[in-house]
């Protein structure tokens, strides 16, 4: 009886601790979303004092974030929509079959590629910033369909950990088996490998919808900013004379560009585990 308290008594602690970090990490999103409601005068104020009286802005923020300046926000979105897509489609596709390359072949330079792949997610990218925007305005990679090209870089290592560590745990008679029906490598790896490979395609997929989408520093860097904004650079245009910021506005677009984000990863949460589990455990 004694064991059986204190594990309950464990249990009960460990569900306050949890608690408590899940509020801590909840906080800043229920602050920009009371704020965005708010006049800009009580936003600083009276930050976590809830919209009401005089300080209700109502749909006035919304407006005001998506009418400033000259450029218009919808183009933002569209931008960040098409860039996300695109560097999301081609990491899944290229990633998994230099995976699937990596895990079939046993030799010294594709186990070379893999603890590279792994070391480049430790490398911080400030280290490559300046370096990486001079190369990217040189091989034009400055618009919203050529900068899925410097994604796929960044975001391979990851995938490929992932993508490798569930492929060695398919068997490879399935793979022979369709060679002997007269598959070659490319059919073999489409219509054989990647229906396996789904869970882990899910997972590496959702991770980086939710890194794309809300990078800053990339396209910052990269794109060229007269012409292409994502949602996260519009925000930050949010200026007035002498650098003042309407901060309503800024929380008014804030809270837009994560409500998607924030549906999409609830929605999908349970493939992240699964996928997770089946890559990287099974490896």
């Amino acid at each position: 009886m004694n064991s059986l308290a204190a594990e309950r008594r464990g249990k009960t602690i460990l569900t306050v601790i949890l608690s408590v970090i899940c509020v801590i990490y909840v906080l800043p999103v229920v602050a920009v979303l009371i704020n965005s409601f708010k006049l800009n005068t009580f936003v600083k104020t009276d930050t976590f004092a809830l919209p009401t009286g005089e300080m209700w802005a109502g749909m006035d923020n919304f407006i005001k974030g998506m009418t400033f300046g000259n450029y218009p926000f919808w183009n933002s979105v569209k931008y960040s929509v098409v860039i996300t897509v695109l560097s999301t489609a081609l990491i899944l596709i290229g990633t998994s079959m230099a995976a699937w390359y990596i895990a079939r072949v046993d030799s010294p330079f594709c186990k070379a590629l893999y603890f590279l792949c792994v070391f480049s997610m430790v490398v911080p990218f400030q280290m490559v910033m300046f370096t990486l925007s001079n190369t990217a305005d040189q091989l034009k990679l400055n618009t919203p369909w050529t900068i899925p090209v410097v994604y796929l870089g960044f975001g391979a290592g990851l995938a490929i950990f992932m993508f490798v560590g569930f492929v060695k745990s398919i068997p490879l008679e399935i793979e022979e088996a369709a060679a002997i029906d007269g598959c070659g490598p490319v059919r073999t790896f489409f219509l054989v490998v990647v229906p396996m490979l789904k869970p882990t395609m899910i997972s590496v997929g959702i991770l980086e919808i939710m890194w794309v989408w809300n990078d800053y520093l990339l396209p910052y860097l990269v794109l060229d900013l007269e012409k292409y904004r994502t949602i996260t650079i519009h925000i930050q245009y949010l200026k007035g004379s002498y650098g003042t910021v309407d901060l309503g506005a800024t929380m008014a677009l804030i809270l837009l560009a994560i409500i998607p984000v924030i549906i999409f990863y609830l929605t999908c949460q349970k493939h992240i585990i699964k996928g997770v589990a089946a890559g990287a455990v099974k490896g």
